[in-house]
């Protein structure tokens, strides 16, 4: 069995079976988090930091997570709009002027959480997207493909921009700034938007799949498509759900760009951030608890409950799978969440206060890539045993 370090409740030895069993199975490395009332019931990590297997992954390694940032932007989101400083009902445009061009008018803020601006693809070259003035000015000129509010479509890159934009506006710091100071910082987590190089030497670069190289494209590509769905409640579907499918954009991403020091030191709020599974588990500990997670207090009871109302409930026009959105999380029973590109997750159970993050350098062909939702029914195990003592 894999070597892992870190501790864990008896309650939970599922979970470190399970991260053991998929470094046993070949992965390079991972690290996996299950904090119940915002403090580790889980909090392991094994494997190795880089493709030759030689540097050995530490407590305080680091990995690109990819969409899971996408629950990060929209956290700061929810916290200005718990502030009644941000109004998700109102134009995008009273913030950010300049994005009412091109019929843009009637696009709303909950529209940019919800994925339903109708603005999912990247057309830009992708040197663009680390540049924050150039990229928010080319989505600021788009058309909408649909009418706003009207559909679902995953804006798989574009969503940090647009969300990211606004905070700025609001804030006049960027959305990396603001989640540093307001979130992370209070809570002591270790997560960034925007990497500063000090911290280049504990980050796991990406590893394609078995046959793969850098030039693995994000994305439908060739007929394959790229996990980024986080693991559906066990309540409603079946373990063996195949991870779902992620949109075609025009501009391919491709690994290399990933593992590039140009995107660890860009703020991409929809795809760049750099944390463990700890960090991810804490923040969203916050969303699981309440809005209040160690003594610090990010939303209230109310600008939590916000953030799980239904937006857009059907077929999304790129994820080409029924979804149900909410203010920046999926809705997939009574739990929310997300996941990344390469197989990292984060898994909010309310009911429970439970959150479950596992983060990964390891990519799988997303066909057969049941590792996120593996992690999270081996914490259920744990979960009921945990309630069975309680």
């Amino acid at each position: 069995m894999a070597d892992l370090q870190g501790s864990y409740d008896e309650l939970f030895t599922a979970v470190p079976t399970a991260l053991a069993a998929l470094l046993d199975g070949g992965d390079v490395g991972g690290s996996v988090a299950v904090f119940v009332d915002g403090e580790p019931v889980v909090d392991v990590w094994g494997g190795f930091a880089d493709a030759a297997r030689e540097v050995p992954w530490q407590r305080d390694t680091i990995v690109n997570v990819y969409s899971v940032t996408k629950t990060m932007t929209a956290l700061c989101a929810l916290v200005l709009a718990d502030r009644g400083e941000l109004d998700p009902d109102a134009p995008v445009a009273r913030y950010w002027p300049e994005f009412a061009a091109a019929g843009k008018e009637s696009v709303l803020v909950r529209h940019l959480l919800s994925h339903t601006a109708g603005l999912p693809d990247w057309d830009g070259p992708v040197a663009e997207i680390y540049d924050w003035q150039a990229a928010t000015a080319r989505l600021a000129a788009q058309a909408p493909q649909w009418e706003p509010g009207s559909a679902a479509g995953y804006h798989s890159l574009t969503q940090g921009f647009l969300v990211g934009e606004v905070v700025r506006r609001i804030t006049g710091r960027s959305p990396g700034e603001f989640f540093a100071d307001e979130i992370a910082g209070p809570l002591g987590a270790d997560f960034r938007m925007g990497l500063p190089a000090e911290h280049d030497h504990r980050v796991a670069l990406t590893v394609p799949p078995p046959s793969r190289d850098e030039d693995y494209i994000a994305g439908a590509a060739n007929g394959e498509a790229a996990h980024t769905g986080t693991p559906p409640s066990p309540a409603t579907q079946s373990p063996a759900t195949p991870a779902p499918a992620t949109p075609t954009v025009p501009t391919a991403i491709r690994l290399r760009d990933g593992n590039s020091v140009a995107w660890r030191r860009a703020q991409i709020p929809a795809a760049s951030g750099f944390g463990n599974a700890r960090s991810v588990a804490l923040v969203q500990s916050a969303m699981a608890c309440g809005g209040s997670v160690r003594g610090v207090r990010l939303l209230s009871r109310a600008g939590v409950d916000r953030a799980w109302e239904e937006q857009f409930s059907g077929e999304d026009r790129r994820l080409g799978m029924p979804i149900s959105w909410g203010l920046g999380y999926g809705r997939f029973g009574g739990t929310y969440g997300w996941g990344g590109w390469g197989g990292s997750t984060v898994m909010i159970e309310p009911e429970a206060r439970m959150v479950v993050a596992y983060v990964t350098n390891q990519m799988r062909e997303p066909a057969a890539d049941t590792r996120g939702l593996d992690i999270v029914m081996a914490a259920y195990d744990g979960l009921k045993g945990l309630q069975a003592d309680g």
